[in-house]
């Protein structure tokens, strides 16, 4: 390899130097006994590194956190060409394959009107992909096929209910889903007062979560982004009643609930108000 001060590095360097860091007598210690497993929750929290760049408008930032998710493609490609399962060539090879047989009407002369009536190919596509897998491994397609378990639960949830919509299971209008929510939350009030078991009382919280998700999605609504705001809002308001108690040398477990409550309501006033620091 060049002097790294010399040239600017391109994708066959990374490739060599993960290589090289795998490497059983002369690599990394820590590089060298990683695996698939232990590899994966770094490729997750990548991916959300790039989210989190791309929200605060970072182009700089955005650029070093593709890398850093680029590193996981190699790592993993790594370690399964030294397992003789793939290699990074035939990742690449995998996803061009997939991009050119998804979009016809790029490479294989076929129209496409707009970006809708692209996404409702793309998605019939990808269903006669998945139901030709099935058919394969000898089972019954399902319209769920393909929303793998691995995924964060909110986000699987709205997958679910979306596929289960496209073939009629799904409540006519929004008013319904609330009147299931209120349903599940009154079973949930009931396994608790009834002092049912735990997982009990956990099943039909995670029936109301499912509920709410669900009427998320009826009203056009992003559950993700709208949990992400609540959290950002619940952030927000308690540092400043933090900061309130700070100004008079006290802490929140100097306060109580009471006052914490007034103090809450304050920071809700200030912010309506546009007055919050």
């Amino acid at each position: 390899m060049d002097d790294p001060l010399s040239r600017r590095y391109a994708i066959g360097d990374l490739i060599d130097i993960m290589a090289r860091l795998r490497d059983p007598r002369t690599g990394c210690p820590w590089d060298v006994e990683q695996s698939f497993e232990t590899i994966a929750p770094y490729t997750i929290e990548e991916a959300y590194e790039v989210d989190q760049a791309i929200r605060d408008g970072d182009m700089a930032e955005l650029a070093a956190e593709l890398g850093d998710l680029l590193l996981q493609v190699i790592f993993h490609s790594r370690m399964a060409e030294e397992a003789g399962h793939f290699t990074f060539a035939d990742v690449v090879h995998g996803i061009s394959d997939k991009m050119v047989r998804r979009h016809p009407h790029v490479f294989a002369g076929a129209t496409v009107e707009d970006a809708d009536a692209q996404t409702h190919a793309w998605e019939t596509q990808k269903a006669r992909e998945r139901h030709a897998k099935a058919a394969a491994e000898g089972r019954v397609p399902s319209a769920l096929d393909g929303v793998i378990p691995a995924l964060p639960a909110l986000l699987r949830a709205l997958k679910l209910q979306k596929r289960a919509a496209r073939v009629g299971f799904d409540w006519p209008s929004s008013d319904g889903v609330i009147d299931k929510i209120a349903e599940e939350a009154e079973e949930l009030r009931q396994a608790k007062d009834d002092g049912s078991d735990p997982d009990h009382i956990a099943e039909e919280m995670g029936d109301l979560l499912f509920a709410a998700a669900n009427l998320a999605r009826h009203l056009s609504l992003d559950p993700e982004e709208t949990l992400r705001a609540a959290n950002a809002k619940f952030e927000r308001r308690f540092r400043r009643i933090e900061a309130f108690l700070a100004e008079s040398g006290r802490t929140p477990e100097q306060s109580d609930l009471g006052e914490m409550d007034t103090l809450w309501n304050r920071a809700k006033a200030e912010e309506k108000a546009g007055t919050a620091d």
